[in-house]
């Protein structure tokens, strides 16, 4: 239903503690304390009672096994009034255990078909309101069953996504079976026939709010006929006739608010509803194309009525119902809160103006469409965040979701616009996200959650979460029992875990902790869990102290169970983006030995390898290759059929993401290291594909694949397939063009070690299992090796010092040259720079002495 940015990428104390509680009414004396401790056994009954009744339905079930008190207090009729079932599985096992408890419940919201099809097993007689989302798959049998039994219903409501599979013939139910019913909110139904609407009309007296929002058919003129109809909604229904609407409608003699959101009307039927309707007060038509592309639209006459739209100052708009000219502004909504004298009618109206402007801004943010960027920053923004301080629950939490989604731009990429994230932020967002995160109900600290994760892509508003306190709420909110709240948090965690200045917090704040009890305690069947708790772990696992953390807490063993048995892509890339940050601190703590000493980790890695999904090749690779720089990891990979699963992945990544490609030619310059491998990885047929990838266009790869060569040019039969398979032209074009030093200091070592001799002295001493290697002339190939070798020396070395070397091969002369190479990027390579360039040396002075040969045989 709404958008989710996926990210690749507190006081300290024991008895520093951030309470998830935000109580509307203060409890006057939680009984005496003994040690700093609560004594519960003496609390009043009313002040358990309202403790309890922060507790979601399943905690509050599970009091009766506490103690006899608890017991007879956890039945309370006030206790089971309302419930919320939607963090929880909620099935008919669940509801007949439960329905002893609700014998008055009165409201109830659910979400999904499985939990629609429980609830008639809670036997609750006295059911007044229902409340579902999630309701693609909820039936018309479904739907019946429900108000056949439960007569007393007044109102039902269903999305915001769409009722795909109800139809008239449910709607028709309910008209029959609710006679009491006075709201009726429907979301996507496909076609809305006469027949249905007229026994809404004839078999629904009370009924005076009606939405049949998202709809593809709707018979106009048929909703002309409930008379009792007050606030009527048809936002985002397509095929409407305005004209009968505009006709029809005004002729209604109790409607007071109408919308018209996301539809085509255009300004001739705004007007003659404005003008010919004696109860209309409110018109709602935000994102209405056809009305704000229209240049008339100024000249439209409300006849003091209030018209809400793109085009108008929805805050001023809403000032002009008071009597009280002084609530004005942005502060509206909740001026009109606050005050204490408040007019009937008008609080009808606005608490339907609240439901639909969450609703309509919702849908405006996920559809995301273009040219709404001045709405969003000069009133977008602030409406929801005045909308998130409703009293209405379901406002609350459309408004949150609606300030996660209007920022996205592209999930995937995890793009976010930065001016609508700062614009929240500027307008006192964070805190209020924060604290709503930090009320006792999980819908909102949900909600709430998801809205700072994203919001915190941006780094200013990052830091200001973090300035706010945000790191110890959402590192508590990963602890919760609630698998929506969990996830929500991890998520936050993953985003604010991108900047390096926030991981030792996250850590201090137990983040690293609560993550990996994530993975254990989610850890099948919640993808969405598990995939932010890992991605959350890889960041943090970047750092080094953090990196120790999360081994010590257990994270190795977590990670690595989800590399072997997760199924879902998401997962599996994290996880082994996890290992690669894990791996990557051998020199400075013992978690590259921890990976691979781990029951299974290396054979999952290198099976991700084959995945069909690039993004986790990518990251198994970079796994693989950060642990082959252990010598018992790189042996064990090898032994684990790493070489033939790496020399694949390297033959099929030519048209590949260079990360994909730097990592594939990376993990075998790993494992290349070792002579062994470096035979096995040119049996089974390397060279290739490591020379193709020679000649990518990224630099990153250019080191990677000519590391790779390197090695492998070390052994003959190796350094023979590289010239078989033309890489001698491709090491040259690396050697004189790439951008990289390292990777061009890497194809001219290449190209001295192929033809130092060895060569010429195995060419025809080839065994039976080099036998598919070809009869290549060498001449040439070592003609155009020599001759670049020594533009490589002299492009990046002080000219004298040459000079000096090349007359003499005193070690004195050959550190100087060492000295004078300007490769700054070779790193781990530069305690080899002074036999490599002996070595070039070498074989510049063969090179001179072999032109001179056969400038005297040509002469002959």
């Amino acid at each position: 239903m709404s958008r989710r940015v996926r990210r690749k990428v507190a006081n300290k104390g024991k008895d520093s503690v951030v309470s998830l509680s935000c109580y509307e009414t203060g409890v006057e004396d939680l009984g005496t304390e003994r040690n700093g401790v609560v004594d519960w056994t003496i609390l009043p009954d009313d002040t358990v009672i309202h403790l309890f009744s922060r507790l979601n339905y399943r905690d509050r079930a599970s009091l009766s096994s506490t103690c006899r008190a608890w017991r007879v207090l956890a039945a309370s009729q006030c206790l089971w009034s309302s419930l919320d079932v939607r963090a929880h599985k909620f099935d008919t096992t669940m509801a007949t255990s439960l329905a002893p408890r609700c014998i008055n419940l009165q409201k109830i919201k659910f979400r999904g078909a499985e939990s629609a099809d429980a609830v008639i097993h809670l036997q609750a007689k006295n059911l007044c309101e229902i409340n579902g989302d999630y309701c693609r798959k909820i039936t018309d049998a479904t739907l019946s069953v429900i108000v056949a039994r439960h007569e007393a219903l007044e109102s039902i409501q269903l999305g915001p996504d769409f009722c795909e599979r109800i139809t008239g013939d449910a709607i028709k139910a309910i008209a029959f079976c609710c006679p009491k019913l006075k709201k009726l909110r429907l979301s996507g139904i496909k076609n809305v026939f006469a027949d249905a609407i007229n026994a809404l009309a004839k078999h629904c007296p009370n009924l005076i709010d009606i939405g049949f929002l998202d709809c593809l058919n709707v018979d106009e003129a048929a909703l002309g006929n409930i008379l009792s109809v007050r606030f009527l909604s048809v936002a985002g229904s397509s095929n409407m006739n305005w004209s009968v609407v505009s006709h029809l409608w005004h002729k209604l003699p109790k409607l007071i608010g109408l919308d018209v959101s996301r539809t085509d009307i255009g300004s001739t039927d705004v007007s003659r509803l404005l003008f010919s309707s004696q109860s209309l007060k409110v018109l709602c038509a935000l994102n209405c194309p056809v009305l704000e592309e229209d240049t008339s639209v100024s000249t439209i006459k409300t006849k003091g009525k209030l018209l809400l739209s793109l085009f108008s100052d929805i805050f001023i708009e809403l000032s002009s119902l008071f009597a009280d000219t002084t609530k004005k502004g942005r502060n509206v909504l909740l001026d009109w809160r606050c005050s204490k004298k408040k007019d009937k009618n008008l609080i009808e109206i606005m608490t339907w103006l609240e439901w639909i402007l969450s609703h309509t801004l919702l849908r405006t943010a996920e559809s995301n469409p273009q040219g709404l960027d001045d709405f969003w920053l000069k009133q977008g923004a602030a409406l929801l965040l005045s909308l998130m301080q409703s009293s209405q629950e379901d406002v609350q939490e459309r408004a949150a979701t609606g300030l996660a989604t209007f920022v996205v731009i592209d999930d995937e990429n995890a793009s976010i616009d930065c001016r609508r994230a700062e614009a929240v932020m500027l307008d006192g967002g964070i805190r209020l996200l924060l604290n709503l995160a930090k009320c006792w109900r999980e819908g909102l600290q949900s909600e709430a959650a998801k809205a700072i994760a994203n919001l915190s892509v941006n780094a200013n508003v990052a830091k200001a979460v973090a300035e706010e306190g945000g790191i110890n709420i959402l590192a508590l909110l990963a602890r919760s029992m609630n698998r929506m709240v969990a996830e929500e948090a991890a998520g936050g965690l993953w985003n604010l875990s991108v900047g390096e200045e926030h991981k030792a917090a996250i850590a201090e704040a137990g983040g690293v902790k609560a993550l990996v009890d994530l993975i254990f305690k989610w850890s099948s069947g919640c993808d969405g869990v598990l995939e932010r708790a890992a991605g959350a772990l890889a960041n943090l696992a970047a750092d080094d102290k953090c990196s120790t953390e999360v081994a010590i807490a257990g994270g190795v063993h977590a990670l690595v169970m989800l590399a072997r048995s997760c199924k879902f892509e998401g997962v599996q890339e994290q996880a082994a983006r996890a290992l690669a940050n894990l791996a990557a601190h051998g020199d400075s703590n013992s978690n590259n030995a921890a990976v691979g000493q781990e029951a299974g980790a290396l054979e999952a890695l290198v099976h991700l390898t084959r995945s069909p999904h690039e993004g986790v090749r990518q990251e198994a690779a970079g796994a693989l290759w950060n642990l082959s720089f252990d010598d018992r990891n790189r042996e064990a990979i090898a032994a684990g059929g790493g070489i033939e699963a790496l020399v694949t992945l390297a033959q099929s990544c030519s048209n590949a993401s260079p990360g994909l490609q730097e990592r594939a030619a990376g993990a075998l310059w790993g494992l290349s290291v070792s002579e062994a491998n470096s035979i096995a990885i040119g049996q089974e047929g390397g060279v290739a594909p490591l020379i193709a990838l020679a000649r990518s266009d990224a630099e990153d790869v250019h080191e990677t694949a000519a590391g790779a060569l390197w090695n492998l040019a070390f052994n003959h039969s190796n350094a023979l397939r590289i010239v078989e398979e033309g890489g001698v032209p491709a090491l040259v074009h690396l050697c004189l063009t790439s951008e990289s030093k390292m990777a061009c200091f890497m194809a001219a070592l290449a190209l001295a070690y192929m033809f130092d001799g060895r060569t010429d002295e195995f060419t025809p001493m080839v065994t039976s299992s080099e036998s598919s290697l070809k009869s290549v002339s060498m001449d040439g190939p070592r003609r155009l090796a020599l001759k670049h070798i020594e533009a490589f020396i002299l492009r990046f070395s002080d000219a004298q010092a040459f000079a000096a070397a090349a007359v003499s091969s005193a070690p004195a002369a050959l550190a100087q040259v060492t000295e004078k190479a300007r490769i700054q990027e070779a790193g781990h390579l530069r305690c080899r720079s002074a036999f490599s360039l002996f070595v070039l040396q070498k074989h510049l002075y063969f090179r001179d002495n072999y032109v001179l040969n056969l400038n005297e045989v040509t002469k002959r």
